[in-house]
């Protein structure tokens, strides 16, 4: 048996009011990087060009697909992925700078957010094909481990190029490109002077300034292992970013064991443990994405050990024989009690 529904922990709650006082919403929506974007903006500057905003914004995620996308060929990431050189390679700034991002928050998290450990989600069957509820040998694991890990990578951003120390490390930027398409989208709006809006791509989420109603944005938690959509904790956030991980959706069972898609770069295993879903608020969306990855990695210990030493604003749903409890880092109480 195998679960291969797509996660998305984080649900807008909007209201239902008809209130005639309720500010005017509008509302974009489409298809982006395998998943689906939706973007709302609450009572626009009147001067907002609403015609010339459209193309913009899809101009700027066919822009971050042709930069991070492992589905096109021909995007910056797939060539890389398919050159052999261990020599450094020209990219585009922009290019560049997702790696050196992603490579930051690696360091910080000791590998627990790797985005070279996509061969090992293929081997265990959770890639784009190679669907399978076999189990990968001891051999085959090491054998992949051994071009696996943020350290094959260096950046010089300052002179734009990359290189990898092994010509089989791959990288996959999913968690991290979404996100990054999220705070573009956002510094759009932004250079318009578009003051409360949502924009959202794949339950990563930006918020700044208010709803419909005047309020700050509600958003609601998902509660782990519901077959539906279900309120666990609801939060009110604005001028921030939220994103989500969660291992409860995507797996499969061999022999009675459930194996996540979460795959510990530093095992070569999927996770195996209590936590279940991890949210994190932070300024970008794109470290959102990344941290909420990591500390989902790293348990139920050393991942709320890890987000108070960092000062990160996270929250924790973990399973336990009583049912799901949670748990929250002395930032996020702060920015979600304000």
């Amino acid at each position: 048996m195998r679960a291969r529904c797509s996660l998305l922990v984080l649900i807008l709650l909007t209201t239902t009011c008809s209130d005639s006082r309720s500010l005017p919403a509008y509302d974009l929506s489409g298809n982006t990087m395998g998943t689906s974007f939706h973007i709302t903006l609450v009572a626009p500057p009147s001067d907002t060009d609403m015609d010339a905003l459209r193309p913009a914004i899809h101009s700027k995620l066919e822009y971050v697909e042709n930069i991070a996308s492992t589905y096109r060929d021909t995007s910056e990431l797939s060539l890389f992925n398919r050159n052999v050189s261990t020599d450094w390679i020209a990219t585009s700034p922009e290019f560049c700078q997702m790696m050196d991002a992603s490579i930051a928050v690696s360091t910080m998290t000791k590998g627990a957010f790797d985005m070279t450990v996509g061969p090992l989600v293929n081997l265990w069957g959770f890639g784009p094909t190679n669907m399978t509820n076999e189990l990968p040998t001891d051999e085959e694991i090491l054998q992949i481990r051994s071009s696996v890990g943020y350290q094959q990578l260096a950046v010089d951003c300052d002179n734009s190029r990359i290189r990898k120390a092994s010509a089989n490390t791959f990288v996959d930027l999913s968690g991290w490109a979404k996100g990054h398409a999220v705070d573009e989208i956002a510094a759009i709006l932004d250079a318009r002077n578009i003051e409360n809006y949502i924009v959202e791509i794949g339950g990563e989420l930006r918020l700044r300034g208010h709803n419909a109603e005047g309020e700050r944005f509600s958003i609601a938690i998902e509660k782990p292992f519901e077959k539906s959509k279900v309120q666990f904790k609801a939060i009110r956030v604005t001028n921030l970013a939220v994103a989500s991980s969660g291992d409860y959706r995507n797996f499969f069972l061999h022999d009675g064991h459930r194996y996540s898609h979460m795959i510990n770069p530093g095992t070569g295993r999927p996770i195996d443990h209590a936590l279940a879903s991890v949210t994190v608020i932070s300024d970008t969306a794109a470290f959102a994405d990344a941290m909420a990855t990591a500390l989902l990695v790293l348990g139920p210990e050393d991942g709320p050990a890890l987000a108070e030493d960092l000062g990160v604003a996270a929250y924790f749903a973990l399973n336990s024989e009583r049912g799901i409890k949670d748990q929250s880092t002395s930032e996020f109480d702060r920015l979600t009690q304000q």
